[in-house]
């Protein structure tokens, strides 16, 4: 069954659909970024400072979420923004909405783990379901928005 037959062609089934589609995007990115702690820090291959590799991976892992978000999740919505300058705009908007994701996700952990003795796995998974929400409504709204010119349609959802 297609999530357009589960939720119909509305606005709201149109933003669940790219919601999950950024998800989709997101777990992609942690497998890269996993990949890439693996072939810089593992003692089996380069064996380089745990930190450093950490804010490579991250790095490259951001860059991975944003070619895959706009070439397929917000695809339509930054259109005619495709090159250039508009473009590396985009990603700088997306790297710091990520880097502030990643801040508040350590937050919204320390809090619940630390403040209101949640388990530790429990408050991360929280945390990242709440971080993603915002890290999507945020891209979506600053990141992908559309001209003041265009409005949105039923087909590009957003602000």
């Amino acid at each position: 069954m297609k999530l357009t037959e589960t939720f119909g062609e509305s606005a709201p089934g149109l933003l669940f659909k790219r919601y999950a589609k950024f998800c989709i995007v997101g777990g992609t990115g942690v497998m890269v970024d996993m990949g890439i702690i693996w072939l810089l820090a593992s003692s089996s291959m380069l064996r380089w400072n745990l930190s450093l590799s950490k804010v490579i991976a991250a790095e490259v892992a951001i860059f991975n979420n944003f070619i895959w978000n706009d070439v397929w999740t917000f695809r339509g919505l930054g259109a005619e923004r495709t090159a250039g300058l508009q473009r590396l705009i985009r990603f700088l908007k997306f790297n710091l909405i990520c880097l502030t994701g990643i801040t508040l996700s350590v937050l919204f952990l320390n809090i619940q783990a630390f403040w209101l003795g949640i388990n530790v796995y429990l408050a991360n998974f929280i945390s990242i379901v709440l971080v993603s929400i915002w890290n999507f409504f945020m891209n979506l709204r600053f990141g992908w928005s559309q001209p003041e010119h265009q409005p949105a349609n039923a087909t590009n959802i957003g602000p």
